[in-house]
């Protein structure tokens, strides 16, 4: 045996053990893949509409309502090269910093928390453009967005409670709780003045010191006074804001007469902001993707994620969303003819 082949027989094993670490070793990487979609204007396992109205007509028609979702990796799973390598090569799946799916200083805890207060808040903003593009005017307010499981308000109030005072002060912006309640470093009772489903309630809490500061566990969003009650039966185990444009369509639906999708299954996605506009999302290919899986004809696609889309030739329509009423305009052009000029990217 040459001196060159004894060379090879040693290197070659070391080559494939090293290799084989390479494709083992984490790197700061985590993935999207096509999550479920949901249809608004459906039902849920208990046969009851997603979409319920208490105090107004409402108008149950054919036709789906597609919000979509991703699937990301979960928290403190890092890709390996041979995992990043698989999901470069699926165009179904994509692969991104892990930082921007997992924040750094965020904990697991603090991700479901937050993903939590992002879907209340944008079923809330949903109702309310849905509300405005029939013509009802709602008026902003400031609720409980979100509560500190164990924290001294746990049990006492309740997410989407509105603040109408605060130790006999009227709230008017989420900066007068927190004012409010920071006056208390003796531990005195903070006195709420809530409304609870149309009804006024006094609530006392007790805060604790954190580092100095009273906090009695709320966290403080925008929120809205409601002429009738809406509620989306939505699987808890969603989160984030980027379903509010596809709900603000399926309440609009629900409240109007007559199928706004023509009896079609549509889809999208996008956040809903307050002022009715279309705020761009993550994973929008992968939506996409789970949208044609479910039989869309026409996808909505945040004007702000157009630079996202340029390069796909989906099985549907995709239709630029800047906001909400020219999403709905849209929509009804596209059921009147298919083969409309609608907006696009």
């Amino acid at each position: 045996m040459t001196q060159r082949l004894v060379a090879v027989c040693i290197a070659a094993p070391l080559v494939l053990i090293l290799g084989g670490i390479a494709l083992a070793v984490p790197l700061p990487y985590a993935s999207y893949s096509p999550g479920p979609t949901f249809d608004v204007l459906g039902k849920d396992s208990d046969a009851a509409e997603l979409v319920q109205v208490d105090g107004h007509k409402a108008y149950y028609d054919d036709g789906q309502i597609r919000f979509t979702t991703v699937i990301a990796s979960s928290y403190g799973q890092k890709l390996t090269l041979g995992d990043a390598l698989a999901r470069w090569l699926d165009p179904d799946k994509a692969v991104v910093p892990y930082e921007v799916v997992h924040p750094e200083n965020q904990s697991a805890a603090d991700e479901e928390a937050e993903g939590a207060i992002q879907m209340s808040t944008s079923q809330d903003v949903a109702k309310a453009i849905a509300l405005q593009e029939i013509g009802i005017e709602v008026p902003t307010a400031v609720k409980v967005a979100g509560l500190n499981d164990g924290g001294p308000a746990d049990g006492k109030l309740l997410v989407n409670d509105i603040f109408q005072e605060v130790d006999g002060t009227p709230v008017t912006k989420a900066d007068d709780v927190v004012k409010a309640v920071r006056k208390h470093k003796d531990g005195s009772l903070v006195e709420f003045k809530i409304l609870r489903d149309k009804r006024e309630l006094n609530v006392r809490v007790k805060p604790v010191l954190e580092k100095g500061t009273p906090k009695v566990g709320v966290s403080v969003g925008l929120g809205y006074e409601f002429p009738f009650k809406i509620t989306l039966r939505v699987d808890p185990s969603v989160g984030g804001p980027s379903a509010g444009l596809m709900f603000s369509l399926a309440i609009y639906d629900t409240l109007t007469k007559g199928s706004l999708t023509g009896g079609a299954t549509i889809a999208g996605t996008g956040e809903l902001n307050p002022d009715g506009t279309v705020g761009p999302i993550g994973g929008i290919e992968q939506k996409i993707a789970g949208a044609e899986d479910a039989g869309a004809e026409l996808f909505f696609v945040p004007k702000d994620n157009c630079a996202d889309v340029k390069d796909l030739d989906p099985d549907l329509r995709l239709v630029k969303a800047t906001t909400m009423h020219e999403a709905r305009v849209a929509l009804e052009t596209w059921v009147g003819d298919h083969d409309a000029k609608l907006p696009t990217c």
